[in-house]
């Protein structure tokens, strides 16, 4: 098979004269970067979930060790979050035509035969296998969630989570014995014939830095029309974010949403004044508070943006409403307020319960939201009440809120 060049174990069947150590090395420095700071920043979102706090906010159980870096998240600077995902999603998206190139690049050691020449050759083709199959699984995963298209089967929690993990060991352990060879090839200025050199080249269309550009102005193509899901006056531009596009309605309550209440499956009828009672409950017992009674405690307005874990987010809206903190005094708790446990009307889903951390209760800023930008809450923002918490994922920013329970989770 080897002499045979119709095959792809045949070194002949690789004519390309792009091919070669400079073009992959400058490639795997750009990879070595970027997919560094996507597991950081992918770490740091599944910290902000406070995923040891409560089963509710911990969709991967199973953790063990690799939760060994928890930490409480932070209420502050309010923004951490929408900066965290927006990188996080914006440089993922990015980066994916580098991704291509570079396994385009490498694509003939793949056929190498024999597939072992040692345990070490096999060892080393192993964390190959490992580094390509669990790279296009992150990066297919992560583009399906940010489309909110689940085809794949469980958790996408869970699924990108340990695959973030197996990944990256390969990538660290393909980064250790290939970067010093990186940038040795980059410092060159002859470059070194390797297995990657196509013995019998094409003619060659295009330079190598020609390729490089198109690479560059692919990743550039991309981040242009995924940035914008961030930034309002960018919106339209985001035309691969499933919140591209124009702002929602008109009004106070247009920005954008990821579930609307009829997808919730929320019954308006449950929403109306006469319906709808908020129980709180905590160490001197249970209080019952219609939307009116709510309304006639002391209130206060804090600048908060909406950032979800698919990369978009909103900027600050003007929210109004009761302090969390103040709710926890209704029952019992006048010094520092304990955890919280809050379960919403919806029937259905990931986070229709959830907990917050006692530091996040505390914060001023978070609130059991009534208003937004000076009106009522519409019923797809969460209306009657809903939790806003400064620099946490959308998703713990609870809508339609019917149960607060305050004490140590």
């Amino acid at each position: 098979m080897r002499d045979d060049p119709r095959l792809p174990f045949s070194p002949r069947f690789w004519r390309s004269p792009l091919r070669g150590p400079w073009f992959t090395s400058v490639l795997g420095i750009v990879l070595l970067v970027g997919i560094t700071v996507l597991f950081v920043t992918g770490l740091v979102s599944y910290a902000a979930y406070n995923p040891d706090l409560a089963p509710v906010n911990d969709k991967t159980p199973d953790k063990g060790v690799l939760g060994f870096y928890l930490f409480a998240w932070p209420t502050h600077p309010h923004w951490l979050y929408r900066l965290n995902q927006g990188v996080h999603v914006t440089l993922g998206i990015t980066l994916i035509p580098v991704l291509l190139a570079k396994l385009w690049s490498v694509v003939p050691r793949l056929f190498t035969l024999p597939p072992a020449r040692s345990l070490t050759h096999a060892l080393e083709r192993l964390s190959l296998l490992l580094l390509v199959g669990g790279g296009l699984f992150e990066f297919v995963t992560g583009v399906l969630n940010v489309q909110l298209d689940y085809v794949f089967p469980g958790s996408f929690y869970t699924l990108h989570f340990y695959g973030a993990w197996v990944f990256f060991a390969a990538f660290l352990a393909h980064a250790v014995l290939k970067t010093p060879m990186a940038l040795r090839n980059l410092r060159q200025s002859r470059e070194e014939r390797n297995d990657l050199v196509a013995p019998a080249p094409a003619e060659p269309t295009v330079s190598r830095r020609g390729a490089l550009w198109f690479v560059g102005g692919g990743s550039l193509l991309l981040f242009l029309t995924t940035v914008g899901q961030s930034f309002d006056g960018l919106r339209r531009t985001a035309l691969l974010a499933p919140h591209g596009g124009a702002e929602p309605g008109s009004g106070p309550n247009a920005f954008q949403i990821n579930k609307t209440a009829a997808y919730a499956g929320i019954d308006p009828a449950e929403t109306s004044e006469d319906a709808w009672r908020l129980v709180v409950t905590g160490r001197t017992g249970t209080v019952r508070l219609s939307r009116t009674q709510l309304a006639e405690l002391p209130l206060h307005s804090a600048a908060l943006p909406i950032a979800c874990v698919e990369g978009w987010s909103t900027s600050d809206q003007w929210w109004r409403g009761v302090r969390l903190r103040d709710l926890a005094a209704l029952v019992g708790y006048d010094g520092d307020p304990p955890d919280l446990f809050v379960e919403s009307l919806q029937l259905h889903g990931s986070f229709r319960r959830s907990a917050l951390r006692a530091n996040q209760v505390a914060d001023p800023s978070s609130l059991l939201a009534l208003y937004v930008n000076g009106e009522d809450l519409s019923l797809d923002h969460g209306y009657p009440a809903r939790i806003i918490v400064p620099a946490a994922p959308g998703v713990l920013n609870t809508k339609w809120v019917t149960r607060l329970t305050f004490g140590d989770l």
